[in-house]
C-alpha cells in the first residue's frame, strides 16, 4: 500500500511482480497471490480459534450483532424450506417478489424512488459492491476511497483493474472527506467515489449540508458515487439517513446504492444483500452473476422478503442496545490510560485513537505500530481488535460494539488493566 499525503493510490496490480518461469510452472496467478485476505474476517476467526482452544477471549473484531435473527424472519424461513417451489433456482438476479419487497422498502426507509428493475439481489453487501466495481470499472479508473476505509473498497476495486485512491481523513473533520480532499485527488481518470455513511470503521455520519456539497462535486465533475448505505437504522443522538442520490437529483443516474439485511436485522449468515442502480448498469451486474454464481440460495430470499417485508421494531430494540453500549465503551476507552475515543454517531464501532501507547514498554514489549500493539493486546490479555491499518489509518484501533454487555465492559477493562502498566521511556 502506498499512502500519499491526504490521498494516494492502493491496489492490487501495483504490488504484483511479474512471476517467473512458465505458466505451466505458475501455481497461483498473480492476481490472487497478491490479494489480501480480510482483516476484520481474519481477526475473528484467530479469536473464534482460541476460544476453541479453550483460551478466554474477547473479540471485538467482527461487524456482527449478537442479537438472534427475528423469530418471524427465522419462521418464514421454515415455512420456505418446507415448500418443494422453494428447492430450486431462482431468477439470478433475484426472486421477483423480493426485487418488489427491496423497491418499497427503500422508498419507505430512505425516500429513494426506483423501480425492482433496479435491484440486483446478492449473496451480501459484499458482493453487491464486487458487482458494482465489475460493472462501472475499466482497467486504469480510479475510484477515490476516503479512509478510514473498510478494508474490502480497495481490494474489490483493484480486483477488477480499478485503481484506489486513498483520500485519508482525521479527527479534525470528524473522519469525513471535504470537497477540497477530493478535488485535490480528482485526476481525468477519477470514474468513481465511494460513499459511505454510517461509516464502518469509523461511526462517521455526514450531514446533509456535506452530502449535498458532495453531491455538487460529483456531478460537476461527472464522477459516479457508490453509496454504501448498510448501516442505515443503525443512528444515534438524532442524527438521520441522508441519502446522497435522495438529496442530490443532479447526479443524474450515475449512481449506485449498496444495502442488505446483515446488519439490520442480524442476519449476517444469511448472506443476502442488493445493489440498486441505473437498469443498463443492473442488467449488466446480473449478468456477471449469471455466470459467476447465480442466484442467492431461495431459502434465504425468502427470509429477506419477511423482514424488508415487516414492521421496524426488533431493529429499533436491537439499536438501543447498540446505543447503550456505544455510550459504555466510549466512557471505558477515554478513562483508559493512553487512548481517546471520539463518539460515534451510527453504526456499531468505536475507533479510539492509541498512537500515544507505541513506542512504549507494556509488560516488558514494545510495539511501534497499532498493528503491533494489537499483536500485543491479543497475546497477553486475550482481547481481539482489529488494528488501523487494515482501514488505511494507522494509530488507531476498530472496536466493534455488537457484542454482550458483560464482555464488552470485560474486555475493556482488560485493555484499561494493560495499559496501566504503560511506561513512557521504553527504556525505564
Amino acid at each position: 500500500m502506498v499512502m500519499l499525503g491526504m490521498s494516494g493510490t492502493y491496489g492490487i496490480m501495483a504490488s504484483v511482480t511479474t512471476p517467473h518461469g512458465t505458466a505451466a510452472e505458475r501455481r497461483v496467478s498473480a492476481l490472487l497471490g497478491a490479494l489480501e485476505p480480510s482483516a476484520t474476517l481474519a481477526v475473528d476467526a484467530r479469536a473464534k480459534a482460541l476460544k476453541a482452544a479453550g483460551e478466554n477471549v474477547i473479540g471485538f473484531g467482527a461487524g456482527e450483532p449478537d442479537f438472534p435473527t427475528p423469530e418471524p424472519i427465522v419462521e418464514a424461513a421454515a415455512a420456505a424450506a418446507r415448500d418443494p417451489k422453494n428447492h430450486r433456482y431462482t431468477p439470478a438476479g433475484g426472486l421477483p417478489e423480493l426485487k418488489e419487497a427491496i423497491a418499497l422498502k427503500t422508498k419507505r426507509d430512505s425516500g429513494l424512488v426506483i423501480e425492482p428493475s433496479q435491484v440486483l439481489v446478492t449473496n451480501g453487501g459484499k458482493h453487491a459492491i464486487a458487482n458494482a466495481f465489475a460493472a462501472l470499472l475499466d482497467p486504469g479508473d480510479e475510484v477515490l476511497i476516503p479512509a478510514p476505509y473498510w478494508t474490502t473498497y480497495p481490494e474489490s476495486a483493484a480486483i477488477v483493474g480499478g485503481v484506489p485512491v486513498i483520500v485519508s481523513t482525521d479527527e479534525s473533520t470528524g473522519f469525513c472527506a471535504t470537497v477540497e480532499q477530493l478535488e485535490a485527488a480528482w485526476t481525468p481518470q477519477t470514474k468513481m467515489l465511494v460513499f459511505c455513511s454510517p461509516s464502518n470503521p469509523t461511526g462517521a455520519v455526514y450531514s446533509g449540508e456535506q452530502i449535498d456539497a458532495i453531491g455538487a462535486w460529483a456531478a460537476e465533475r461527472g464522477v459516479w458515487v457508490l453509496a454504501d448505505e448498510i448501516y442505515e437504522h443503525l443512528l444515534y443522538d438524532g442524527a438521520s439517513l441522508e441519502s446522497l442520490p435522495v438529496r442530490c437529483p443532479e447526479l443524474g443516474d450515475r449512481w449506485v446504492v449498496t444495502n442488505g439485511v446483515a446488519k439490520t436485522y442480524a442476519m449476517t449468515g444469511w448472506r443476502v444483500g442488493w445493489l440498486i442502480g441505473p437498469s443498463d448498469v443492473i442488467a449488466a451486474a446480473t449478468n456477471l452473476q449469471s455466470q459467476i454464481t447465480s442466484n442467492v440460495a431461495d431459502i434465504s430470499q425468502r427470509a429477506a422478503l419477511a423482514a424488508v417485508s415487516g414492521d421496524l421494531s426488533a431493529v429499533y430494540e436491537m439499536r438501543a442496545a447498540f446505543d447503550r453500549r456505544r455510550k459504555i465503551m466510549v466512557e471505558m476507552l477515554n478513562a483508559t490510560e493512553g487512548v481517546s475515543c471520539a463518539t460515534p454517531s451510527g453504526a456499531f464501532y468505536c475507533f479510539p485513537n492509541v498512537t500515544a501507547l507505541l513506542g512504549r514498554e507494556i509488560r516488558g514489549r514494545v510495539a511501534n505500530t497499532s498493528a503491533e500493539l494489537a499483536e500485543l493486546v491479543i497475546d497477553e490479555v486475550k482481547v481481539a481488535v482489529v488494528p488501523g491499518e487494515a482501514f488505511g489509518s494507522p494509530g488507531y484501533f476498530r472496536l466493534s460494539y455488537a457484542l454482550g454487555d458483560d464482555d464488552l465492559v470485560e474486555g475493556v477493562a482488560r485493555l484499561q488493566a494493560l495499559f496501566a502498566d504503560a511506561k513512557d521511556d521504553a527504556s525505564s
